[in-house]
């Protein structure tokens, strides 16, 4: 019997940069690639940390985030340093939303939004705190 996975899939306007990009900014893996007759990418898999994600190129049925004028997804990424992977998001394309700083609620976090459209939150814990402790800092 195989487990039940979630796997993003992102639609992108340029999957072979996209690719270069993820690679470059957040160590990502290629695990496949696959391209149709006109070039054009129908299925790439990467590998960031423990998480896949597939990604391919824009198409008459499928339209981009940039697109579209962006996405509601946003993405958190769980990371050792989260100053270092801003650091090479922005080193390879991507803009600030909110830089890396230090929150109440116990991690370090910033909001960057790569150049295909997408927005990630790079998370790193900083202070270990109960359900409850991180609840009231927030503010409830």
């Amino acid at each position: 019997m195989s487990e039940t996975t979630l796997m993003p899939r992102l639609v992108v306007a340029g999957a072979d940069q996209a690719i270069e990009f993820y690679r470059t900014a957040l160590g990502a893996q290629v695990l496949n690639r696959y391209a149709g007759p006109d070039g054009a990418v129908v299925h790439a898999e990467l590998r960031v940390g423990s998480t896949k994600l597939s990604l391919k190129d824009e198409d008459g049925t499928d339209r981009s985030a940039a697109t579209l004028g962006g996405s509601p997804v946003m993405f958190t990424l769980d990371v050792p340093d989260a100053d270092a992977v801003a650091d090479a998001m922005q080193r390879a394309g991507a803009t600030v939303v909110f830089a890396v700083h230090d929150t109440t609620y116990g991690y370090r976090q910033g909001r960057l939004t790569d150049p295909f459209g997408f927005q990630w939150i790079l998370s790193q814990s900083i202070e270990e705190l109960t359900e409850a402790q991180r609840q009231e800092r927030i503010g409830g």
